[in-house]
């Protein structure tokens, strides 16, 4: 009698087993936010994008599918470097952020870095691209394939430069 109620209880129809048995994906959805990135208690960066998505599956990671803007911030709490960027991937377990399109780094001299994709290593507190990038200073325009520079983007490194225009101030 048990079995012939187990047999009646069974679902015949596929579909509706498999959907059954998918693993659902976990997507959680803020809009219009500002985060506040620490390490180590101190202050770092502030970050405001329009629409932030955390998915919790195999690797929980973090989009910024619509802009984004970041503010630097030194040990005094003043805006040393600010970053743009129109997408941005985050993996908890990396502690990487990629960002894509139309990527913009600039600092308090006047310094802009121009890319189309860029990495921001938070541990190392630095970015890094092998991507073509141009960059634009009071004094001139220099272009190359590759980057290295820290997250105060004080300073940096083209690893090949590929052109350069000299600025004259008349």
């Amino acid at each position: 009698m048990l079995s012939s109620m187990l047999m009646m209880a069974c679902e015949n129809d596929e579909q509706k087993v498999n959907a059954f048995f998918q693993k659902k994906l976990g997507v959680d959805q803020a809009d219009s936010i500002e985060s506040f990135i620490s390490q180590s208690g101190i202050m770092r960066a502030r970050l405001v994008a329009p629409v932030f998505m955390r998915y919790q599956d195999s690797t929980i990671r973090i989009v910024l599918p619509k802009t984004l803007h970041v503010d630097f911030y030194d040990s005094l709490k003043n805006i040393e470097s600010k970053m743009d960027a129109m997408q941005a991937f985050y993996y908890e377990n990396k502690n990487v952020v990629y960002l894509k399109d139309n990527v913009k780094v600039y600092n308090t001299k006047g310094d802009t870095l121009f890319c189309k994709e860029l990495t921001w290593d938070q541990n190392l507190a630095k970015f890094f691209t092998e991507k073509s990038v141009s960059i634009h200073t009071p004094d001139m325009i220099m272009y190359g394939e590759g980057l290295s520079a820290p997250q105060d983007f004080k300073t940096f490194e083209i690893y090949k430069i590929t052109n350069s225009e000299i600025r004259i101030n008349q």
